[in-house]
Order: structure tokens, then C-alpha cells, then sequence
């Protein structure tokens, strides 16, 4: 019987939201820590778990199917894969940051400056694009010592709360890259897996869209069902059903969650009661 092959973060902040968002898609995962391989139940799967940074040459090469890495690695390696679906977790930012009494504010004050970071492509490729000469350092961790150590003028790392940037008294300058948790599979897939890869592409875009909707339920005057449509987008259109009160209807719809809270009070202000906002566990379109 055919397997998925997937590739998975061996430890990180990938590895959670990934086996998060597969069990959703319904993968039975029996994963303890430290494990290098999982076979999943009831669906025909096999997780590895790989160091980050050979997640992509890995599916590149074949040796598994598909892998799930943040969008940066593949912007700085430049590994030939494709990338199939984002996944809508994981996100952050390549940013530069300086220390605070810095005079740096914008690419051009980078100009002639010393500059560490992971990421000596990406950083590269972008300071071209701004007509930017800078010296670039290139250290494996840990960079945000290296401007206290006068290693650096500025550095550039990635930035999810900001938390360690502060603690090294630097501050954000600007972003640069913005990146994601997305599923990649390579050039070579194996095309008698391609049954199996749309089903697990399916299953997830449903998951994603559901959790980027919720389903609100509410009570209102038929009077004022003209304008409650026109506030709720819904699907196609919103559900009504009559109630045992004459004059009224329950009316259910489909909003996007980060609409929610404008579109609750627009429905209020024109008369609608009783109104539920509820999550929704799989949504197919």
C-alpha cells in the first residue's frame, strides 16, 4: 500500500502547529517526543522528523514526498521545490533590528554598515533590490549579541513577539520578509501519489477555511431582513427559517472570523437578537 511520505520539524516552533493541523485533517498521530518516524492511522501516511534546514533538500532529492517548512528557508536556500498550499501558522518576519540609540531608520541608513544574520541570501537579495551595500556576517545563532559584542551595526533575524529583541536592548527597524508554515512537495513527485496528495491538500484547505470563518446564528424582524442580508455575506446566502413568533425569523449565515465583531454590531444595531457566533470544525466549499 502506498504512503505519504511527510517530513516534519524534529524540534521547533513548526512541529506543534504541523501535527496540530494533520490530526485536524484527521491523521491518527501517535507521536512521543524524540521520535524519528510515525505511521499514521487512518490515513496512509509516514511522518519523519528531520532537522528544519534539511527538510527541503530532502523532499528536493525524493526522499520524501512532501514537507512542511516556513516559507523563509525556502526564500534563503533557493531549493528547488514547489510549494503546494500555505498553512496559515508559524508566521513571522525577517526583520532588521538595531540597538536603540541607533541612528538607523530606513534601508538607505544600512548603507556601508556590518550587518549579522542566518540569513545571508535573503539579506542579500533584498539590499540588491534597494541599492544597499552593507557587509554581511554570517553567524549560525544567536545574533542578536553581536552589535553588544560591536561585531555589528544592525542585524537580521526573525521576529515573531519582538521579546528577544528587547531583552538584547535592540529594537525593530523594518521588516523585509514575511514568512509562513507551508507545504511543499518536490519537482520529481511521484505521480502514482497523486490520488493521495489531493486528498490531504482537500482535507486541509477545509480545515484552514474553517478556521478562518465562523457560522452566527440570530433572531430578527422581518421587516429589517432586507438590510440583515446585505450585512451578511454568507456563502451563497443566508439561511432563513421562520419562528413561532409571527413577524420574526432565525436567520444563519457564514462570516469570516475577522469580520465578526463589525458585523455583530451592525446586526444589532438594526434590530437583531439573540445572536450566536460558533465555531465551525470543517468547512467544504
Amino acid at each position: 500500500m502506498k504512503r505519504l511520505i511527510i517530513a516534519l520539524q524534529k524540534s521547533g516552533r513548526l512541529q506543534e502547529g504541523s501535527l496540530e493541523l494533520l490530526k485536524e485533517c484527521g491523521l491518527k498521530v501517535d507521536y512521543r517526543d524524540g521520535q524519528l518516524k510515525v505511521i499514521t492511522s487512518d490515513y496512509p501516511a509516514e511522518l519523519l522528523f528531520l532537522r528544519n534546514s534539511d527538510i527541503p533538500q530532502y523532499v528536493a532529492d525524493g526522499v520524501v514526498d512532501l514537507g512542511i517548512v516556513g516559507s523563509n528557508l525556502l526564500e534563503e536556500d533557493e531549493t528547488p521545490v514547489e510549494i503546494i498550499q500555505a498553512l496559515n501558522f508559524s508566521k513571522c518576519r525577517l526583520s532588521f533590528a538595531v540597538p536603540k540609540n541607533s541612528a538607523i531608520q530606513s534601508p538607505q541608513d544600512l548603507q556601508g554598515t556590518r550587518i549579522a544574520t542566518s540569513y545571508p541570501n535573503s539579506v542579500r537579495k533584498y539590499l540588491q533590490k534597494e541599492g544597499v551595500n552593507a557587509d554581511i556576517h554570517t553567524i549560525s545563532g544567536s545574533v542578536e549579541i553581536a552589535p553588544s559584542l560591536n561585531l555589528a551595526d544592525a542585524v537580521a533575524d526573525i521576529v515573531s513577539t519582538g521579546n528577544t529583541l528587547f531583552q538584547n536592548n535592540l529594537r525593530e527597524v523594518f521588516p523585509f520578509l514575511y514568512s509562513e508554515a507551508v507545504l511543499i512537495k518536490g519537482l520529481n513527485f511521484d505521480i502514482a501519489k497523486q490520488g493521495l496528495l489531493d486528498q490531504l491538500v482537500f482535507r486541509i484547505q477545509s480545515v484552514l477555511a474553517a478556521n478562518e470563518n465562523k457560522y452566527i446564528l440570530l433572531n430578527a424582524p422581518k421587516d429589517q431582513l432586507e438590510t440583515i442580508c446585505s450585512i451578511l455575506p454568507g456563502m451563497k446566502s443566508p439561511t432563513i427559517l421562520p419562528l413561532a413568533i409571527e413577524g420574526w425569523v432565525s436567520i444563519h449565515s457564514v462570516v469570516k472570523q475577522k469580520e465578526v465583531w463589525q458585523i455583530v454590531q451592525q446586526l444589532k444595531s438594526v434590530g437583531a437578537e439573540g445572536i450566536l457566533v460558533c465555531p465551525i470544525e470543517k468547512m467544504v466549499s
